[in-house]
């Protein structure tokens, strides 16, 4: 049996998004999964970067570690998480770009039937997690994802994450996701996983005679 394929495409410009799609992989690999990990680029020049501390510095080691997510990505996973940190309360434009990108595999339903699921972070509490999560259920349905929520079907998701996807909130930068929000990740990256799995070789039904 070949090892189901997840594709995790996020942005992150501090880590904490980062931090969520190593954890969602770990949980995907351990289902048996094969992961593949990209960083949506940038769309805005060096100079405005610059006006961020830290932005442009990040930017440069988390691109060294991650390659651009492509086309050819989307279509070789069985699944695509997507991970994003709330931008004014809405998904990261660097991430929605990159499902624009997908129009060409929209167009001739190559997407069709794939694993859809979310995760993301925030500076603020009640910065717009929840909101930012829901807000990309809708491209995922355009693109015929058959979207996968968590639910509150591990113990980990009672004490961390949302029913939509796993979340942080980095307090400004000044906290790292703790042991309950990893938690929910890897759950989030096992359920992933095994979604995947059981679309990929669904169990024969023996017809009556």
């Amino acid at each position: 049996m070949s090892k189901p394929k997840v594709l995790i495409v996020f942005y992150s410009r501090a880590g904490s998004t980062e931090t969520l799609a190593n954890a969602i992989a770990q949980g995907a690999i351990a289902e048996g999964a094969e992961v593949r990990l990209r960083r949506a680029r940038e769309l805005v020049s060096h100079e405005v970067m610059l006006q961020a501390p830290g932005w442009y510095d990040s930017a440069e080691v988390m691109n060294a570690k991650y390659e651009r997510p492509s086309e050819a990505d989307a279509e070789w996973a069985d699944a695509i998480i997507f991970g994003t940190p709330t931008r004014f309360g809405s998904i990261a434009s660097e991430l929605k770009a990159y499902i624009d990108s997908l129009g060409g595999l929209w167009f001739a339903g190559k997407l069709n039937g794939k694993v859809g699921s979310v995760f993301g972070a925030t500076s603020s509490r009640h910065g717009g997690n929840e909101a930012t999560l829901l807000s990309i259920y809708g491209p995922m349905a355009h693109l015929g994802l058959i979207i996968v929520p968590l639910g509150y079907a591990d113990p980990a998701m009672f004490k961390a994450g949302t029913p939509y996807g796993a979340t942080h909130v980095s307090n400004r930068d000044t906290l790292t996701p703790d042991e309950d929000h990893l938690a929910v990740a890897q759950f989030q990256g096992r359920r992933v996983a095994s979604v995947a799995k059981s679309l990929r070789c669904p169990q024969r039904v023996t017809e009556a005679a």
